[in-house]
């Protein structure tokens, strides 16, 4: 061999194991990027008030109490401080938390609950026609009588959907997979 082959050669091993290296560093980015964004959908978003769903479950509440819209409207609603303070007018009034949330009543200011799920504009979604086939709360929002705060426990994504839609008695998926069902 030649010099000149040699050194052709050493070229071509140092380009290929450059490439390895900056292919590797792309891959780990790319898993990197993939688990924060899962982590980030996932996490309990920072809420005005410190509220625990477990401590309400565990005194008797149901989902549809609080958000009672569910079963007459497309979103479940957000509950009103004057819902919150129908209990606690009289309940647990002395503890710093209810305390904060009779000062929102008492500015006539509504709590800046930030939304815990939430799906793009472009996708029609509905808790009344869900919960009107016997699917219950937990089902998409997990079990959260028992969070302390309530988190995303699924990316609720379009896949997601679509797999529980084609899961459904057979004479409803055709109507339940159809782009139409879900964007309008």
């Amino acid at each position: 061999m030649t010099e000149s082959n040699l050194e052709t050669q050493s070229q071509s091993k140092r380009s290929l194991r450059w490439l390895a290296f900056i292919t590797m560093l792309v891959i780990i980015g790319v898993v990197v990027g993939v688990l924060l964004t899962r982590m980030q959908v996932l996490a309990a978003p920072e809420q005005p008030i410190a509220y625990s769903h477990r401590v309400h479950v565990e005194a008797g509440l149901q989902c549809l109490y609080c958000h009672s819209n569910a079963l007459r409207s497309d979103v479940a609603g957000i509950p009103s401080v004057q819902l919150c303070l129908g209990c606690h007018g009289v309940i647990a009034t002395d503890d710093p938390v209810v305390q904060e949330v009779a000062g929102y009543w008492e500015r006539q200011e509504p709590i800046p609950w930030v939304r815990v799920n939430v799906q793009p504009d472009f996708v029609y979604f509905s808790h009344q026609a869900h919960l009107g086939t016997g699917i219950n709360c937990e089902t998409c929002h997990g079990p959260v009588g028992e969070m302390e705060a309530a988190r995303p426990v699924v990316r609720m994504d379009m896949g997601w959907c679509l797999d529980c839609h084609l899961q459904q008695p057979k004479e409803h998926v055709a109507r339940l997979a159809d782009c139409l069902a879900c964007h309008k």
